[in-house]
């Protein structure tokens, strides 16, 4: 058997990190292209934001995967929040926001009467946002102009 060589032995042999390892007190996560620290606080009953700092309703020895779920649920809601109501500065009130989680694909295109918007999207800048919401809004109407549809002032 021939032996393996120092580069293989290195790959092999190094620990797959958790992929929620990261979650804990302290940690900071993107928002609207900023970031925000996570702070245990069972004071609160809601996850709410304070200023840089997203106190969520858990116990100091909250388990990471709780830590996780509960950021990003808040997260989520943010997204939603932010992506309907920006889409009824654009003047499309009616329209039906869907948060998607695929690994792939775009962050936001229009469907119909639906605006499919990757929930990530909220960790980029508001410009960033508005650039992508309005792109997805002008790809099935033509007729608008590609001005930017939502003011950020």
């Amino acid at each position: 058997m021939k032996p393996r060589t120092p580069q293989l032995t290195l790959r092999l042999d190094a620990a797959t990190p958790a992929p929620d390892a990261q979650w804990g007190a302290g940690t900071t996560l993107a928002y609207l292209g900023g970031r925000l620290t996570l702070v245990l606080d069972t004071t609160c009953r809601v996850a709410m934001r304070i200023g840089d700092e997203l106190h969520l309703p858990l116990p100091p020895a909250a388990t990471t995967r709780q830590i996780c779920d509960a950021a990003e649920s808040w997260l989520r809601d943010e997204a939603l929040r932010l992506f309907t109501e920006k889409s009824a500065l654009a003047g499309r009130p009616g329209l039906v926001i869907k948060l998607v989680f695929g690994k792939r694909g775009d962050w936001a295109r229009l469907e119909g009467k639906q605006l499919r918007c990757h929930w990530r999207l909220i960790e980029q800048p508001l410009a960033v946002i508005s650039q992508v919401l309005t792109q997805a809004l002008v790809s099935q109407t033509p007729a608008q102009q590609s001005d930017d549809l939502f003011a950020l002032a």
